[in-house]
């Protein structure tokens, strides 16, 4: 059973996807919150799965509950996904950085929602619309933290390619296929990765392929991996 604590300071919104949620046999509301606190405070309470936390709310905003819940070791198992209206908006990157696992547009299509609520329950990839992408390639097109590319060092050549293979929006079996490999062994070098690099998940290696210049995005669009 997975787990669901909704953030979001407008309870019709959060009835909306509690509706959604509700007539899921896999899946459980546990919670509801309507500020940043309040999300945190139930959050250690509940250990959910998966926090659906939207951005601008008072007392606390969404970044901020983001990054008190990835600082929380106790809290290493909650992914959260950032809900938001605001599309390319630099504050949903900054939740990115903060530690959410990806960020959905509250027009989502309702499969695509719930699809995206088991695939971030699992930590199995990055939440990756076309939007996500456009917003890494936003702010993290230039190179810019020497810390992110020197903690690359730590890892293996074919820990490097996995890494870019994820930043690429692949899952495991699909780095597997690329890599000729196993989907255990890309799955190994995955976490082998994360494990180094001290990230709660494939999110995070994602700004860090970027911002250490592993990935690049060309103005026009596209992009080149190291």
């Amino acid at each position: 059973m997975i787990k669901v604590l909704l953030v979001d300071d407008q309870p019709l919104i959060r009835g909306g996807f509690r509706a959604l949620l509700d007539i899921e046999d896999d899946i459980e509301v546990v919670a509801e919150a309507g500020d940043g606190v309040e999300a945190v405070a139930l959050a250690r309470r509940h250990r959910p799965d998966v926090a659906l936390m939207d951005v601008r709310m008072p007392v606390v905003d969404g970044v901020e509950a983001t990054r008190r819940i990835a600082a929380d070791p106790e809290l290493a198992g909650v992914h959260v996904v950032i809900l938001t209206n605001y599309g390319l908006e630099e504050y949903v990157f900054h939740a990115l950085r903060a530690g959410a696992a990806g960020f959905l547009v509250k027009d989502v299509q309702p499969e695509d929602f719930l699809h995206a609520v088991r695939v971030a329950a699992r930590g199995d990839a990055l939440l990756a619309p076309s939007i996500t992408r456009r917003l890494i390639d936003r702010y993290v097109s230039q190179p810019r933290p020497v810390a992110s590319a020197t903690a690359l060092t730590e890892l293996t050549n074919r820990e490097r390619e996995a890494v870019v293979l994820v930043a690429q929006g692949l899952s495991n079996d699909q780095i597997a296929a690329r890599m000729v490999i196993s989907p255990v062994t890309a799955k190994t070098h995955v976490n082998r990765a994360m494990t180094k690099l001290h990230v709660r998940d494939r999110a995070q290696l994602v700004v860090i392929a970027y911002e250490s210049g592993l990935v690049t995005a060309s103005s026009s669009g596209r992009r080149s991996w190291s």
